[in-house]
């Protein structure tokens, strides 16, 4: 019972246990009882809502900072995971396979105060032995939600040949 909850709940957080109840043919005390025991647990950590800053008057760059490090003996990568996550900057952090460590991402204001971040913070990190910064230009699909579900929202004029 508790998958078939989990992938109710990340499609939309904001049913209630009745509606869970409900969609799963369950008591809504066991419903209850059970996600209460998972947030306890920390299999649901939070209940987030998904914004298209896009659509709104705030300025919103998006980086994500691949960062390579030289893992600390006895502690791998989790000390350091640990001193990157301690920023209040980083929205998420990510042990990657391939040819970096971590994948680091942002939200902030401008192009500066990421810049600021990667300079001043993250790369002075000992452990941090690289660091490439990328920057989303257009969200079209997060956590499985499409932000335009209307087609282009570009409405530049196509020109071809």
């Amino acid at each position: 019972m508790r998958e078939e909850i989990l992938k109710l709940i990340s499609k939309n957080s904001r049913l209630s246990v009745k509606d869970i109840a409900d969609e799963l043919n369950a008591d809504e005390s066991k419903i209850s009882e059970e996600i209460k025991e998972m947030e306890e647990e920390q299999i649901i950590c939070g209940y987030n809502t998904l914004i298209n800053w896009e659509k709104t008057d705030r300025e919103v760059v998006t980086a994500l900072i691949e960062v390579k490090v030289t893992p600390q003996r006895g502690n791998g990568f989790d000390k350091i995971a640990e001193r990157i996550c301690g920023f209040d900057e980083v929205k998420a952090c990510y042990l990657m396979s391939g040819g970096f460590d971590f994948t680091v991402i942002l939200e902030e204001k401008s192009l500066k105060e990421i810049a600021f971040f990667v300079s001043d913070k993250l790369s002075p990190i000992d452990a941090v032995i690289g660091t490439a910064t990328h920057f989303v230009l257009k969200n079209y699909k997060d956590h499985g939600i499409r932000m335009e579900k209307n087609g282009r929202s570009d409405r530049r004029m196509l020109v071809s040949p």
